[in-house]
């Protein structure tokens, strides 16, 4: 998906199994950002951002949904463990990430496998994508100052 497109309305499923859409977030910006796994380091950093900077995105009109394909016990594991206060969509079935185009092939010291680009989608109120910040993009410790 790209700017311009219309973000879906049908989400997933967070950390206790509650359906998100988009609708939930009607009328505000929402940061959807997808990250390859829990409680590895980058994801760690990328999340802790956030979350550090959470009320100031909140006061600037934006609600927070990360995503992995982990499942809802490991993003409970990682929420707690990291005190985020912000919902984790667990897309076990990768139905949103092959939907929002950050799903595919990967390598990592000459070995090939399948897996999520560090993508984050910057959604305007009324559902359309405003920005993209690509994999190259994004700097972990500070997503939440490139976001504001």
């Amino acid at each position: 998906m790209k700017v311009g497109d219309r973000a879906p309305e049908v989400l997933g499923y967070d950390q206790d199994g509650h359906e998100i859409k988009l609708s939930d977030y009607a009328g505000r910006k929402l940061v959807l950002y997808f990250y390859p796994k829990d409680s590895t380091s980058g994801c760690t950093a990328e999340a802790c951002s956030l979350r550090d900077s959470y009320s100031e995105l909140r006061e600037a009109g934006y609600e927070v949904v990360g995503v992995s394909v982990d499942s809802a016990k490991s993003h409970q594991r990682f929420i707690e463990k990291n005190s985020l206060p912000f919902p984790l969509i667990a897309d076990v079935d990768h139905k949103l990430v092959e939907k929002m185009g950050v799903w595919g092939e990967k390598s990592m010291y000459g070995r090939k496998y399948m897996g999520t680009f560090r993508t984050t989608f910057i959604i305007s109120p009324d559902g359309i994508i405003e920005k993209v910040f690509t994999p190259k993009e994004i700097k972990t410790k500070e997503h939440a100052a490139q976001i504001l």
